[in-house]
This record gives C-alpha cells, sequence and structure tokens, in this order.
C-alpha cells in the first residue's frame, strides 16, 4: 500500500454555483459545502445537476491545472438561491482547499504557509489555499491567499507551480490532445517528466539534429558524405523557393529558408511528437485509455514532491461497460498501492458497483455525502457485504430520488406494474426498484443513514416485506418468545410491529403486508380470480418451454380456475381458506416459480382496464403496504 502523502484532505465551498451558506441556530454562518475526501479514489455519482462539476471546477479554480487550462471565475458562477431573481445573486464567493498528510519533503515548499493543529497530543501541519471572488455588476475580481488567518498570504509562482493538477474534461478529445502541436498536452507531460530532464543534451536533440542535415542536404542536392545525388528535384525546389524570397526582401534584410523537422530545442521538438494507438481504427474508447495512460507518466512521478491530484470528469466517456469495470479496478489499485489522489465523476452504475463503498461520494439535491465508514450507520461487516454482492442493478440507488427495496423478484415485476396502473411513473419520479433478497434490507438501507444524524439526505427509502406468519386455517394458536396460545391476530401484530421497529428509521420506512405473503395477499383480494388465472399461466409456461401459452392453454387455465373457485366457494369456504387453498395448496405444492407467476399477474392486469383496474388497486386493503410504499418512495400524499 502507498503512504498517504499531501492531499486534498477538505473542500470548504460558500456562495459557488448551487452551493450557498447554511447559517446555523447560534448564527453562526458556515459553508454551504463542506466536503471531506479520501486521501486515495473518490468516486462522486449523482444524477445530472447534483454539482458533481461545481466540485470539480472549484478545486480547478483554487488549484488550477497542470494543461493550463482557461479557468476564471463568471458571473454565474456566484450563488442564486432557485426561484429568487437575477438582482438577489451573490455578490462574492469562497473556496477553502484543506491540504494534509504533507511529508516533511513536501511541507518544505510551503513552509511560510503553513498551519499547524493539535490532535491526541500529537502536533501535525496543514495547508490552506482560500479562492475569494467578488464581483460590482459584470466585473469580477479575485485573489488566491494560502495560510490559517482569515487574510492569508500570497503564495509564490514556485510554490503555486506544485500544488496544479491533472484535469480531464468529460468529452475530451484525446486524438487531437495526443497529437503534435504547439504546446500539446503530450508535449507537456514528455517535457515535465524525469526522462526528459536532461533539456540541453538529450539524446532526441541529436536525432532531429542528424535528421535536420540528412533533409538539408536532400534539399542541396547532396548525400550525408557531400556529394551529388541524382536526385536534383528537391535542390530545384528550395532554390526557386528562395528565388522568390530574395524578389520580397528589403535590401540588408535578405530572406533564405531551408527545410527540417523541427528546431534543435527540445520542447520544439517534443510538440512535434504524437501518440497513437498500433491499431489505425482505434475508437474514442480505445484513444480515451490512451489519454488517461499517458496522463499517468506524471502523476507517477517518483522524484515529484508536490501535489499529485487528479480530476477526471465522466470517466466512463466513450467506454464500454467491460472497459469501465477494467479501467476502475486499475486506478483503484494505481491509488492504494502510490501516492496519488484521485477525484473522479461518473453517471455510470456499472463503475458505482466496482468500486468500494467507502470511496464513493453522492451528490444528492439536499447535499453531498461521503459514503465513508465514519460517515455512515454502516458497519464494517456491511462494507465487505456490499464489496461481495453490490452489483450493476443494486447501484442504480446511488443515482435514485427515490427507493423501494424489496425481497423477491415478485415484487421487483409487480411493483413497477402497480406504479404505472396508479399514474406514478417511476421513471419520472427517478424511483429504484432494488431486489436485495430476503434479509438484506439493514446492508443496504444504511447506506442512507448518516452517522451525524442531523444529516438527511432526502432520499426516501421504502423496505417491502412480507409478514411471514403462516395464518392457520384450523384456528390453532402461536408462540411468540415464552408466550404461548397466541392468537393469529396477535402475531401478526407482533411481528408486524417488529419489523417495522426494525427497519424504520428517519428516511428508512418499513412497509409490511398484512398477511403471511405478497402471493398469499394478492390470492385474498380484489384480484383473486386473476391471480389465480396467473398461476395457471405460469404452470403451462414453466412446463412447457417449447410451445409458451397458447390461447387453447389461456382457454383451458381460465375454465379451471373458474370451476375450483366455485367449487370453492359452493363449499361455503372463508375468503381467507380459499387465498391458502390458491397459495399453499396449489402454487406452493406445485412449486410454481413466483417470478413467472408475477410476469404473468403483471401481464394481465395490463390487460385490462385501467380506470378500473386502479380503483380496484386502491380499494385491495391487501395491496395498501405495496401502494403506500410506492407514494413514500415518490414523496406524495394520502392522494393518487
Amino acid at each position: 500500500m502507498g503512504e498517504v502523502v499531501m492531499y486534498l484532505y477538505q473542500l470548504n465551498i460558500s456562495n459557488f454555483r448551487k452551493y450557498g451558506i447554511k447559517t446555523m441556530e447560534e448564527g453562526k454562518v458556515t459553508p454551504g459545502l463542506s466536503l471531506n475526501l479520501n486521501p486515495k479514489l473518490n468516486l462522486i455519482v449523482g444524477e445530472n445537476d447534483g454539482g458533481k462539476t461545481a466540485i470539480i471546477d472549484a478545486v480547478k479554480l483554487v488549484l488550477s491545472t497542470q494543461s493550463n487550462d482557461f479557468i476564471k471565475p463568471e458571473v454565474e458562477d456566484f450563488y442564486l438561491e432557485p426561484g429568487k431573481e437575477e438582482k438577489f445573486r451573490s455578490s462574492e464567493f469562497k473556496i477553502e482547499c484543506i491540504f494534509k498528510g504533507l511529508s516533511d519533503t513536501e511541507a518544505k515548499n510551503f513552509l511560510e504557509w503553513l498551519s499547524f493543529e493539535e490532535a491526541a497530543g500529537e502536533t501535525t501541519f496543514y495547508l490552506k489555499l482560500t479562492f475569494a471572488a467578488k464581483r460590482e455588476g459584470k466585473n469580477i475580481y479575485y485573489d488566491i491567499k494560502a495560510g490559517s488567518q482569515e487574510e492569508g498570504s500570497q503564495m509564490d509562482g514556485k510554490a503555486r507551480e506544485l500544488l496544479r493538477t491533472t484535469y480531464l474534461k468529460p468529452l475530451r478529445d484525446s486524438e487531437r490532445e495526443l497529437g503534435s502541436r504547439r504546446n500539446s498536452r503530450l508535449s507537456q507531460i514528455l517535457y515535465n517528466h524525469d526522462a526528459f530532464s536532461n533539456e540541453e543534451n538529450h539524446q532526441l536533440i541529436k536525432i532531429i539534429q542528424d535528421a535536420n542535415n540528412s533533409i538539408s542536404n536532400y534539399f542541396k542536392g547532396l548525400d550525408g558524405h557531400g556529394n551529388g545525388i541524382a536526385d536534383v528535384e528537391g535542390k530545384k525546389l528550395l532554390e526557386e523557393l528562395n528565388s522568390y524570397l530574395n524578389k520580397f526582401s528589403r535590401e540588408g534584410n535578405l530572406l533564405k529558408t531551408n527545410f527540417n523537422i523541427a528546431d534543435t530545442k527540445l520542447k520544439s521538438i517534443l510538440e512535434k511528437l504524437s501518440l497513437l494507438l498500433q491499431n489505425n481504427k482505434a475508437g474514442l474508447g480505445s484513444q480515451n485509455l490512451l489519454f488517461i495512460a499517458t496522463e499517468l507518466l506524471l502523476l507517477k512521478r517518483e522524484n515529484f514532491s508536490g501535489l499529485k491530484l487528479a480530476l477526471i470528469e465522466e470517466i466512463e466517456a466513450h467506454l464500454h461497460p467491460q472497459s469501465q469495470s477494467l479501467l476502475i479496478e486499475y486506478l483503484e489499485s494505481v491509488c492504494n498501492e502510490s501516492s496519488i489522489q484521485m477525484i473522479l465523476t461518473t453517471h455510470s452504475p456499472n463503475l458505482a458497483s466496482k468500486v468500494n463503498v467507502e470511496n464513493l461520494i453522492m451528490c444528492k439535491s439536499s447535499g453531498v455525502f461521503n459514503m465513508g465508514s465514519t460517515y455512515t450507520k454502516l458497519r464494517k461487516g456491511d462494507y465487505l457485504f456490499l464489496q461481495r454482492f453490490l452489483d450493476v442493478t443494486k447501484s442504480n440507488l446511488f443515482f435514485a430520488n427515490g427507493i423501494i427495496m424489496v425481497e423477491g423478484d415478485a415484487e421487483n415485476i409487480l411493483i413497477p406494474t402497480l406504479s404505472q396502473i396508479l399514474g406514478i411513473s417511476l421513471s419520472k419520479y427517478g424511483i429504484s426498484v432494488i431486489n436485495v433478497g430476503s434479509t438484506a434490507f439493514l446492508r443496504y438501507s444504511n447506506i442512507f443513514l448518516r452517522e451525524n444524524e442531523a444529516e438527511n439526505m432526502g432520499i426516501p427509502v421504502a423496505c417491502v416485506t412480507d409478514l411471514d406468519v403462516k395464518p392457520s386455517i384450523s384456528g390453532s394458536t402461536y408462540k411468540i418468545g415464552d408466550r404461548d396460545n397466541v392468537t393469529y391476530e396477535e402475531a401478526k401484530s407482533y411481528h408486524k410491529q417488529r419489523k417495522e421497529e426494525l427497519y424504520t428509521k428517519d428516511e428508512v420506512k418499513c412497509f409490511v403486508s398484512d398477511s403471511w405473503t405478497l402471493e398469499y395477499c394478492i390470492a385474498a383480494g380484489e384480484f383473486q380470480n386473476e391471480f389465480f388465472i396467473a398461476i395457471k399461466f405460469a404452470e403451462y409456461i414453466e412446463n412447457s418451454e417449447k410451445y409458451g401459452l397458447t390461447e387453447e392453454k389461456k382457454a383451458a387455465g381460465i375454465e379451471f380456475v373458474e370451476g375450483e373457485l366455485s367449487k370453492w366457494k359452493q363449499e361455503q369456504r372463508t375468503n381467507e381458506a380459499i387465498a391458502y387453498a390458491i397459495y399453499n395448496g396449489y402454487m406452493l405444492d406445485k412449486k410454481i416459480s413466483k417470478a413467472i407467476v408475477a410476469q404473468c399477474f403483471a401481464e394481465i392486469l395490463s390487460s385490462l382496464d385501467p380506470a378500473e383496474t386502479k380503483e380496484r388497486i386502491k380499494k385491495d386493503e391487501n395491496l395498501s403496504y405495496l401502494v403506500n410504499a410506492i407514494k413514500f418512495a415518490a414523496k406524495l400524499g394520502e392522494e393518487v
């Protein structure tokens, strides 16, 4: 593991872009964003307009970039509260970057600007840079100072150079950046690399000098030994060109030229170089990988005592999922094994699933949240669990405005259909349905619970679960702990309260079925007939991969269900007994797949009259827990 050296520890933003200021109860004003960063890898995830780019741009303003990107504050950078008129836009903003972990070698470069703090009886030093901007109309004035005191002091150019960051823009033109041109990014990287520190006598200079001599001789009609050559066309061309220049020249200022590859200054030579993949048909994704690999040349310099920080926006640009996975795994290993810090942004659930949750930072409308172990309610075992089982599908939760966690395939299939019929589009409300398995609710829901309970992520999380109390049709009693002869209603009440207390906290709320399981609830409710038909359809599908569900089988299934229901009702069975016979006596006994049943049932619901079906769903008390979970995740009131 690489030792922790100088890294960006904290970023404080006041009145910049979407981040204003906070006024505490005691009247104290604090930054709108105060973000602690990981010393190694930081992957910032979140939806569009979540504030990811504002964080990157704030760091760039303070530190500048290795590629000398043109950066200056604009009027739109000053905070404007949503819904307010332009005249209420802030007239100043401030960005603070605090660096920690400085080694002695690094610290000596910033001696006059260092600050000191006491912690656990040990004195450590840190470096704080402050970017302050003010505006008067459209005129903007700003300065950058260093030091812990409010006024600080100006930092000299040499020290500032050591703090420049590597930056890769989101829509990067890798081919252009690595091509030959004046002040190309490739030439900057090579010129600052240790391999080209011998600027006066580098081997490349001799190579270019020899090449220039050979080219010059050709245009003089000579070979390498000063003898004439048969091809004199080059000589004629140069003589003709110089004759024109002679006619254009004034007395005392004779113009003359000659051909060469480059002048013999090392920087000019490097500007003539280009870096190409050997595959001439390489696409944008491969060029992007080449560009990132080239930037690593500078970041991994061993003898550099400055800041090794890379900012990469939309790291997934032009890359297919497998390449994304390979890249992020490698970059994570680079950070862990070296002294490099990276701050990356992404919209990709694929990348979010590959990175350790502790390295994630979530951007939401309510703020920015580091997912490290000191900030969440996740336990050590939870992080290890998520590292094993947090896949691409589940990683959607990092980008959602609302979440419905379910414990099985049936709920995962049915909830989107119910939502659509109710007129609550999951996509429109930014709701993700996450199938976490039977007992993993806390593993995932604790992601959204903060150690500092004053922080609120503003993401409602609905945990949908079965009651798991099997009804006793014969009237037998239940046991709860050391209590015997407990009635079915008492057992239901006890287990429902226990689950709600276990899973409900802050923005996380548990929604428990009123009876045994989802399937039993549907069988006992308004859609008893349709659900029994779905079970029969699922039985046909599961047992006939070749032919599927034909119209003849559909008719036979409907006829069978109507016959069974008619017979049970003639026997005067209770509704609960009929539901038990449908779910336990037919579906479970025949081991019919819950997922296929849910799929068939969803298709049947979608084929019914939407308005009538919506009213039936709202009327069905057995489905109320699902309806309430959907409304909770969408932040809706009681009426839908």
